[in-house]
This record gives structure tokens, sequence and C-alpha cells, in this order.
């Protein structure tokens, strides 16, 4: 079928959009796999636990190679076989965020470097469509009450915030036919309800058919 996945800034709704639209599939009688990364699958998940992990210091090119040990693990276990079945899979972040945050946030990488080893940990895999809600490094902070309970990855700086929003501005300016753009500061049920009607057009070029409503 096909490969859906959400990107954005902590705090951005991505998640919750991703919910939303999985419920509203569901809802309509479609077959759907949800995902988030890092996680998805038993090792995925527990790599997510360390790069989350407040209390460990993990070296930026480590950091780079546990997220891509955890996908690599999520699309071969997981996500290839639903796809193989037929089902819609809706993935909370992929490879964009590394190239987004490992790339450019911690700017360990050249970027031409991390999107060609992309490649080589998806097997070519690529979402068929992306959507990138788009929010101030400052705005988020705040959706995300000040950080007082954040993880290992959320505890960075605003000046590395502020890269990996450059970061996927380049990634949309590169990819327009894949990459939608939202604004994270309109509400929830708009953003959905346009993730919804953009959807649905994206099946029916792709099978010649939409869920309804």
């Amino acid at each position: 079928m096909i490969l859906v996945t959400f990107e954005g800034i902590d705090g951005s709704g991505k998640s919750t959009q991703a919910r939303r639209l999985v419920a509203r599939l569901r809802e309509r009688g479609r077959a759907v796999d949800h995902f988030r990364e890092p996680g998805g699958s038993e090792l995925s998940e527990r790599i997510r636990s360390l790069l989350l992990d407040p209390d460990l210091t993990i070296h930026a090119m480590s950091e780079l190679l546990l997220f891509a040990a955890a996908r690599a693990q999520l699309v071969e276990e997981r996500i290839r076989p639903a796809l193989a079945e037929g089902k819609i899979v809706v993935c909370d972040r992929f490879y964009d965020s590394t190239t987004a945050y490992q790339g450019g946030g911690r700017q360990i990488v050249e970027w031409d470097w991390v999107r060609s080893f992309h490649a080589r940990v998806t097997g070519g895999l690529q979402p068929d469509r992306t959507y990138l809600i788009r929010l101030d490094p400052e705005e988020a902070l705040r959706r995300r009450a000040g950080g007082a309970d954040a993880d290992r990855m959320e505890r960075s700086d605003s000046g590395f915030y502020r890269r990996v929003v450059r970061a996927y501005d380049r990634l949309a300016e590169e990819e327009p036919e894949r990459i939608l753009c939202l604004d994270g500061r309109r509400g929830i049920d708009d953003l959905a309800g346009v993730v919804w009607e953009d959807l649905r057009a994206v099946l029916e070029r792709s099978q010649g058919t939409a869920p309804s409503g």
C-alpha cells in the first residue's frame, strides 16, 4: 500500500495528527499499522529507551547509528511486511528526522552523506507522503511545558532546534512532491482536515480509490 510519515520538531503536534489520521482511517475500515520512531519492534523499543534516557551521555555519531539501527529493524520486521499485506503504514517520524536532527541539529555528517545513508538503512524504502508540521521552536517549547519532564533529545538547546527547523525547511524545498508543509499554529481539527483531504487525493492517485467521508 503506501507509507505515510509525520515530521516536525518536538512539540509540533505531529504525534497528535498521526493518531488522528490512523483513527479516521480505521473508522472507515482501512487496514492501518501505526508505528513510532524510534520504536515499533522489540529491538527498536529497547534502543528508544537508551536514546531518550536523560541520564545517558551519547556521542553524536553513536546517536545517529542507534537511530539507524532502530529504523532498519522496524523496516524489515514491521513496515515491509505490512506494506506487502496491502496496509497503509503511518509512521510518527522516519528518516527525515535523522537528516534534520543529527544532520542539521548535531551537524555531525554532511547532507549528501546522510541522505545516501538512509537508502542503505531502509533498503531504498521511501515515504509516499510526508506531512511536515512547522512550528517555531519557542512555541514548541511552551507546548512541552517548558521541558520539565523532557527526555534526552528534548533537552537540547534552542540553537539546536533552530538548526533542525532549517534542515526540515531545506528538505521541504528539495522534495516538494513528497513533503507537504503544514502550519503547526493552526487548530488540531483544522490540521487534521487538511491531512485527511490530502491523503484522500494521494490514495486516489496510487490506487484509483480513496476512503469516503
